[in-house]
């Protein structure tokens, strides 16, 4: 074999965001979080993935912190680490899609209180969706980096990457990002995808993916061989599974190699040794499901992604149903089909999910459809690679089938920050309230609602508002 030049594969560490989202539905709170990240900033990462994605939610929603606050504190505490973000392009960190100005002003605040990276990602990978993101991010100087959604299926040809990454260098992007949210890409044809990418665009190319399939560490050698410069790992207590790789796994896969972190193992170990705890009462609370932890082959035959595999489990549980998930699973890829092959990422993975989830228990494909079902056979989150069965879009949609659109959906969409402005206005102790209110309304008041308690120890549940009587 022919001698290598020395290439030092870049790590970009999970266990902020997409480990404990994969693993613990997103619960892992800041407290955690802070006393561990002197010893991160250390490591030399290529960048901490800390924010975005279903953080934003779970901090309002479960956790009852401000994610601003979070975002703020961990830019504190990374003196010399890039801090890195999920966005969901023209949904932002939300379920459906945003008008322009909205975007652009998350954009904004994200980058002033401490971002680097911004990695956006659309759930249809319309480009047409991202274009906003990207724009806003480079206005602000951050840097954009557009991830492909990955996923199988006789559209996704590597001629269909290769166009794509080279629409995407020419749109503005900093970077490119291989999104392989649910451990699709086996070795051989992650280092197939990678070599096609580098012949495409000049683009840095970083890896995503999970290890739910159980060939994820194997992949990232390949994709590496193949000219990969960044790959995404967890540190190993927040590891495989539905997660990603081991930080200290392949920084020792690659020691003695062309491609050696320069990692310091003694440091990754203590960094370790202080999430296993944690990891610990995850498992004896309950939070972390034994269901997440294993290795499951069929994954590369359902496509389901570890966030997704977790919701579809939380569903059943709540109806009682668990012993459906097997039927649940194999119905997953039918509606996929059904709604014009996407990629199964959020929020697609959640409308797909759900709506199999929805004609199992019914006993009837379709019977019932969601609002995001119907939304998506009506274009209102893009443009999918391939056509709706239209005997689908015949009972989901019958005479609102003409409503369909073509365009970007949110051409359609208002302005809309001025009036978030208008009704969060009771509550903004901070610009970015009228961000977290725009993205979820009914969350957002309730966290509100609770800091406004916190703040002047008074529980607005045992007051009396109609004689406006506040017991303290």
């Amino acid at each position: 074999m022919a001698d290598i030049s020395p290439k030092p594969v870049k790590i970009t560490e999970t266990v902020l965001r997409d480990a404990h989202q994969s693993l613990i539905a997103t619960r892992m709170p800041t407290s955690i979080m802070l006393p561990i990240v002197g010893k991160m900033d250390q490591v030399g990462y290529n960048a901490v993935e800390c924010w975005g994605g279903a953080t934003f939610d779970a901090c309002l929603r479960f956790l009852k912190e401000d994610p601003w606050d979070r975002l703020r504190k961990l830019r504190d505490g990374f003196k010399n680490t890039k801090l890195q973000m999920l966005f969901r392009g023209q949904n932002i960190l939300g379920y459906s899609q945003y008008p322009d100005d909205v975007v652009e002003y998350f954009v904004q605040k994200s980058i002033a209180n401490g971002i680097d990276i911004i990695r956006i990602f659309d759930c249809l990978n319309d480009i047409r969706n991202l274009e906003t993101a990207v724009k806003a991010t480079n206005k602000e100087n951050g840097h954009a980096q557009v991830a492909l959604s990955y996923t199988l299926g006789e559209a996704y040809t590597l001629d269909y990457w290769k166009d794509i990454a080279k629409r995407i260098e020419d749109m503005g992007a900093s970077s490119i990002c291989i999104k392989d949210m649910a451990g699709l890409l086996v070795p051989a044809k992650a280092y197939e995808l990678v070599s096609a990418l580098k012949e495409s665009t000049n683009l840095p190319i970083e890896m995503h993916t999970h290890y739910t399939s159980g060939v994820a560490s194997m992949t990232y050698m390949k994709a590496v061989e193949a000219g990969a410069d960044i790959i995404d790992c967890a540190m190993s207590p927040f590891a495989l599974g539905t997660s990603q790789p081991a930080t200290e796994v392949m920084a020792a896969a690659f020691e003695g190699t062309p491609y050696d972190t320069g990692f310091d193992q003694e440091l990754l170990s203590e960094i370790a040794d202080y999430f296993r705890p944690y990891r610990e009462e995850c498992i004896e609370s309950g939070l972390m499901s034994t269901k997440v932890l294993g290795v499951n082959i069929n994954t590369l035959r359902y496509q389901v992604p570890g966030g997704m595999l977790s919701n579809l489990i939380s569903q059943l549980k709540e109806q009682g149903k668990e012993d459906k998930l097997r039927d649940v699973l194999e119905e997953v890829p039918r509606v996929r089909k059904d709604l014009g092959e996407p990629p199964l990422v959020t929020p697609s993975s959640q409308i797909v999910g759900t709506q199999a989830v929805f004609n199992v228990l019914m006993g009837e494909r379709y019977k019932v459809a969601t609002e995001q079902t119907k939304d998506i056979l009506l274009g209102k989150y893009g443009q999918t690679v391939k056509p709706f069965n239209p005997e689908v879009v015949e009972k989901v949609l019958g005479d609102d089938k003409d409503k369909a659109i073509s365009c970007r959906p949110a051409d359609l969409l208002e302005p809309g920050l001025q009036k978030f402005e208008e009704e969060c206005a009771r509550w903004k102790q901070q610009d970015e309230d009228v961000l977290s209110y725009a993205l979820f309304p009914k969350v957002a008041t309730e966290f509100f609602e609770y800091r406004e308690a916190q703040q002047t120890k008074v529980d607005p549940a045992k007051a009396d508002k109609e004689n406006k009587a506040y017991p303290v």
